[in-house]
């Protein structure tokens, strides 16, 4: 009994870990506040408009994640920096984006995002 139990905890392992997709192999390395307070970089908030509503990072657009792929084109080109309440959307945002050759950044969260950009306020006053 032991043996079975044994061979689906390895065959889900495998599976598990095989999905995991790395962001540094698309993305050149890169200190993400440096990227946060670039001049050209597009901060897009992916989470729905209430939520972007309700709170984001200073000038973010809102492009949901269901919305990506038809943005892309209007993102190509660009410095992207995508986020949303706790990474998980921004995670799907960034494979979409890699996969389409867009510059993207992992921001994670908006508060992440938003902190980033109060830090460097703090210095330059």
């Amino acid at each position: 009994m032991k043996l079975p139990f044994f061979g689906l905890v390895l065959a889900l392992t495998f599976t598990l870990s095989a999905c995991k997709t790395p962001h540094t192999a698309a993305t050149p390395e890169a200190n993400i506040k440096e990227v946060v307070n670039s001049s050209d970089v597009t901060l897009v908030d992916v989470r729905i408009p209430e939520q972007y509503a309700a709170g984001t990072a200073k000038n973010a657009i809102n492009i949901p994640l269901a919305e990506i792929q038809s943005n892309i084109e209007t993102l190509k080109g660009k410095k992207v920096v995508v986020f949303c309440n706790k990474g998980v959307q921004a995670d799907q945002a960034m494979e979409i984006l890699k996969k389409n050759g867009v510059e993207a950044y992992d921001g994670t969260s908006w508060k992440n995002v938003k902190a980033i950009q109060d830090e460097t306020n703090k210095k330059s006053n």
